[in-house]
C-alpha cells in the first residue's frame, strides 16, 4: 500500500542546522509529501531560497504579509496541512510559541495551526539546559506538541553536548510514527 501524500509546512528557525533542514525537506518530498517551507529571517543566513525551492517545489515564503495571499500568508499556509515541522526549533522560536506570542511569520503561523507540530530543537549545550528553555519545552509539551530531539554530540560550537538537531531521516521517521498513532486514535 502506498504511504498517504501529507501536506507539511516546514518552518526554519535561525540556527546553523537551518543546513539540516535541506536535507528533511528533500526526504519529505522523496517520501510524497508535498512540502511548503517558510522561513525566519535569520534562517537565510544559514539557508539560501533557491536550495529549499528546488527541493520542494514551491517558493519559499518569509513574511506575514505577501502578496501571494491574499487572506494572509498565516491562513493559506495553515489551510489543510497534515503538520507543521520546525527544523530547526530555536530557543528564540520555542519562547514565542509557549508565550503565544506572533511577532513573525513562523509564530503567527504557530497560532494559526490546528494541525499536531513536531518541533526538532536545535541550539548550544547551555542554552538547551537553561531553566527558561526547559519550562518553555514543559509548556509546549503540556500544549501538545511533540518534540524529537535534541541529540548528544558535537556542536557547531565546538564542544559535545547535547543540542544537536536530530537527524532528518530520524524527523522523519517521527513524523511518520505521529500520523500512524493519529490515524489508531481516530479509528
Amino acid at each position: 500500500m502506498e504511504p498517504k501524500t501529507r501536506r507539511i509546512l516546514l518552518a526554519i528557525g535561525g540556527g546553523i542546522a537551518a543546513y539540516k533542514a535541506a536535507d528533511l525537506c528533500s526526504k519529505l518530498a522523496q517520501a510524497g509529501h508535498q512540502v511548503q517551507v517558510v522561513t525566519s529571517r535569520a534562517a537565510t543566513e544559514f539557508i539560501g531560497d533557491a536550495t529549499l525551492a528546488a527541493l520542494s517545489g514551491r517558493p519559499v515564503v518569509h513574511e506575514v504579509f505577501d502578496a501571494r495571499f491574499p487572506l494572509g500568508s498565516h491562513i493559506e499556509l495553515t489551510r489543510e496541512i497534515d503538520a507543521m515541522v520546525v527544523a530547526p526549533a530555536t530557543a528564540n522560536l520555542l519562547a514565542q510559541f509557549a508565550q503565544g506570542m506572533a511577532s513573525d511569520l513562523i509564530s503567527t503561523l504557530y497560532l494559526q495551526n490546528t494541525s499536531p507540530v513536531l518541533l526538532a530543537p536545535a541550539m548550544s549545550d547551555p542554552m538547551w539546559n537553561h531553566v527558561a528553555v526547559q519550562r518553555n519545552v514543559q509548556t509546549l509539551q503540556e500544549d501538545g506538541c511533540h518534540l524529537v530531539g535534541p541529540e548528544d554530540g558535537w556542536l557547531s560550537c565546538r564542544v559535545k553536548g547535547t543540542g544537536r538537531m536530530s537527524e532528518p531521516v530520524t524527523i522523519l521517521k517521527t513524523l511518520e510514527t505521529l500520523f500512524t498513532d493519529r490515524a489508531a486514535q481516530i479509528g
